[in-house]
Parts: structure tokens; C-alpha cells; sequence
């Protein structure tokens, strides 16, 4: 069988590891966004269809950040698998990757909590940035809005993390940051919904059951990566 790194281009796939992410997001990024809201003036709180496109361009900078973190990673794996052949340093990536994907799945699933002090490692980067968010606040304008939304994309995550390890796999600049742009939008339904949606995921985070449910889809995922033979979504055949 030949090696194919079919899996780890496949923007379905890091689509699905942002919707897996949302129970993780609902406890981060939800309760930021919740408090970036009611820093509005009371007249944008009150149009409903202008907290949208507020709330939306929140986003917008966070999913923007994603796609440029994803870009950066993408050049350091190409640089990475260059002293090495093809095959091999893709493969190496790819394995990496699934490795912090299954910590992921199991750190969703309650099983590996420790998983959570990956999120150290961007924590100085943080340090640096975090002001220029502050003095934005309080948001007044949309360009603020977006402004905000990408300083708030480099908040330390270890699930983003995890995504960029994928991206990163791809070995290739417009493919690693398109990999993230999916990843972004995967989230996009938990951190933007409000009322029904983010109602019913927010009960779904409490439930340990469902949420050891993400935590094993994820590590699935993670298998097709380490074993891409298994890989429904495979191009080449076997």
C-alpha cells in the first residue's frame, strides 16, 4: 500500500474537528464572547441585527488568525520534511499530529485533563498581545470588532493546537492554512450561536456521556491518520 496523506489535506475532516472542539469552546470562547457583548453600547445589544454582524466580525478576525497560525505551521512543515524525503517527513508529521489528536479526544473525553497544559506553551506569545485586545475594549465599531476577533484567535487553546499539528501535516503553505480556515469554521455554529443553539450545546458540555462520545469520534479521526488505509475518504486506491 502506498503512503497517502489524503487524510490530512482533507478539510472535511479538520471541519469536523472544529465541530468536536465546540463542548471546549463553549467554556472558552462562549463565555468571552458573552462578555465582549455586554461591553456594547446598549443600542448595539439591543439591534439584534447589528450584535450579529458585531458578533460576526468577532469571528471573522478569530477565523483569520487560525488561517495565518495555519500558514506559519505550514512553512515550518515544508521546511521541516526538507532534509528528509518526501514520504518520510509527512509521515512523521502525520504521526505527531495523530498523537495530539487522540490526547485531544481523550482531554474532551475527561480522560486525559492534563492535556490542558499544552496551552502553556502560547501562553508568553498571549502575554504579548493580550493589551492590544484590552485597548479595544470596549468594542465600539465593527473594525474594532474584527480588530479584537484576531487578537483573540492566539488565545492559547490546546484543541486549536491540535488542529495545527493536522495543518501542519499537510506540508504545504496554502494547504495547512486552508486546513485551519475549515478547522475556524468548524467552530463557527458553537461560538456564534445564540439562544437555541448555544443552549443545547451548552447542556450537551455537562453531559459526560456525550462528551466522552466527541472525545472517541475524535480519536477515530486520529486513527485514519496513523492507519490511512482505513481511511473512507481516501483518494488513491489501495
Amino acid at each position: 500500500m502506498e503512503f497517502d496523506i489524503a487524510f490530512n489535506t482533507s478539510y472535511l475532516v479538520a471541519f469536523m474537528m472544529g465541530g468536536f472542539s465546540s463542548i471546549h469552546c463553549i467554556g472558552m470562547c462562549g463565555s468571552m464572547i458573552g462578555s465582549l457583548t455586554l461591553s456594547l453600547a446598549p443600542e448595539i445589544r439591543n439591534d439584534k441585527t447589528q450584535l450579529f454582524f458585531f458578533v460576526l466580525n468577532y469571528n471573522i478576525g478569530r477565523i483569520s488568525s487560525y488561517t495565518l497560525a495555519g500558514a506559519i505551521v505550514g512553512l515550518l512543515g515544508s521546511l521541516f520534511s526538507l532534509p528528509i524525503t518526501h514520504g518520510e517527513g509527512h509521515r512523521g508529521l502525520q504521526l505527531f499530529s495523530a498523537t495530539i489528536m487522540i490526547s485531544a479526544g481523550l482531554y474532551i473525553a475527561g480522560w486525559f485533563p492534563r492535556f490542558a497544559y499544552i496551552e502553556k506553551l502560547g501562553s508568553r506569545f498571549w502575554r504579548l498581545i493580550e493589551p492590544y485586545g484590552r485597548q479595544l475594549i470596549p468594542v465600539k465599531t465593527r473594525l474594532h470588532a474584527l480588530l479584537f476577533g484576531m487578537v483573540w484567535g492566539w488565545l492559547p487553546c490546546g484543541l486549536v493546537y491540535g488542529a495545527l499539528t493536522l495543518s501542519a501535516a499537510t506540508g504545504d503553505v496554502l494547504r495547512s492554512a486552508l486546513t485551519m480556515l475549515a478547522f475556524g469554521l468548524g467552530t463557527l455554529p458553537a461560538v456564534m450561536g445564540v439562544g437555541i443553539i448555544t443552549g443545547i450545546l451548552t447542556k450537551l458540555s455537562r453531559m459526560r456521556h456525550f462528551k466522552q462520545i466527541v472525545g472517541i469520534l475524535l480519536i477515530g479521526l486520529a486513527l485514519f491518520a496513523i492507519f490511512p488505509g482505513l481511511n473512507p475518504m481516501r483518494l488513491q486506491p489501495v
